[in-house]
């Protein structure tokens, strides 16, 4: 089922096909129809914000190598409208997410200035209106959410509730930096046999598209680099979540 050569076909495709399609950063703007070169600029700017991540106070695993801000957005597919709303609990079932699913966790808000950035709306909406060519819907409910994890402790878990579906439609993993860090490979599967692919994102705007209803995901620990502080080593990822019906509550 699952084959690098994903990257070769256009991302709606992919996703029929295969239940993922990996973006390579050559391609990124050019297969999201992004206003280039303004829109790479405009994101370059928003990048710093990833430094001002406050801790993630919900890791059950008593780790502090995450920190992230959260943010949700509804897009009208027929007007074109992306509007954020108010500020809402991230919340999972626990089919979805054993470790940290079945109770509200309250993050702190994406920045205004980044979740009101030309470059971040124009993101989202592009992709949702991909994601409307696989999937026909009137409207999306997205969540994005910015995660640093970071080496300070020896390792630091991208998804420490292992190999999970996040109970949406479509999932984003966007690569916004990586450094200093060994490990972190991107494992996804099919949900129901046995195929599967990994690989390893290392350059930033290399993005995973993922059908959430056929293919399970994980990314694997990450370590300080070979003769690097573990001090300084970050994985920064972006991470959205297209759901047609309605925000996940409980």
């Amino acid at each position: 089922m699952f084959n690098i050569v994903t990257v070769q076909k256009p991302a709606d495709q992919a996703l029929r096909q295969d239940g993922l399609s990996l973006l390579l950063p050559a391609g990124f703007t050019t297969s999201l129809k992004l206003q280039t070169p303004q829109w790479t600029q405009d994101w370059d700017g928003l990048a710093d914000s990833w430094n001002r991540l406050p801790p993630d106070a919900h890791l059950k695993d008593g780790g502090h190598y995450r920190r992230r801000r959260h943010a949700c957005f509804v897009q009208e597919l027929a007007s074109g409208a992306l509007e954020q709303v108010a500020h809402r609990a991230h919340w999972q079932p626990t089919d979805y997410n054993a470790l940290h699913g079945g109770f509200e966790r309250w993050f702190d808000p994406v920045e205004p200035a980044v979740a009101q950035a030309p470059a971040w709306l124009e993101l989202l909406a592009s992709l949702g209106q991909l994601f409307a060519r696989v999937k026909p819907v009137p409207r999306w409910y997205i969540e994005a959410h910015q995660f640093r994890i970071d080496t300070t402790e020896g390792v630091g878990r991208p998804t420490p509730e292992g190999a999970h579906r996040d109970g949406v439609d479509f999932v984003v993993v966007l690569l916004v930096a990586r450094r200093g860090v060994k490990g972190g490979e991107t494992r996804v599967f099919d949900a129901h046999g046995p195929d599967g692919v990994r690989f390893l994102m290392q350059e930033p705007l290399t993005a995973l598209l993922l059908d959430d209803e056929r293919v399970i995901h994980e990314t694997t620990p990450i370590f300080p680099a070979d003769g690097q502080d573990r001090q300084g080593g970050v994985r920064d990822t972006l991470v959205l979540t297209y759901r047609a019906d309605g925000f996940q509550a409980p």
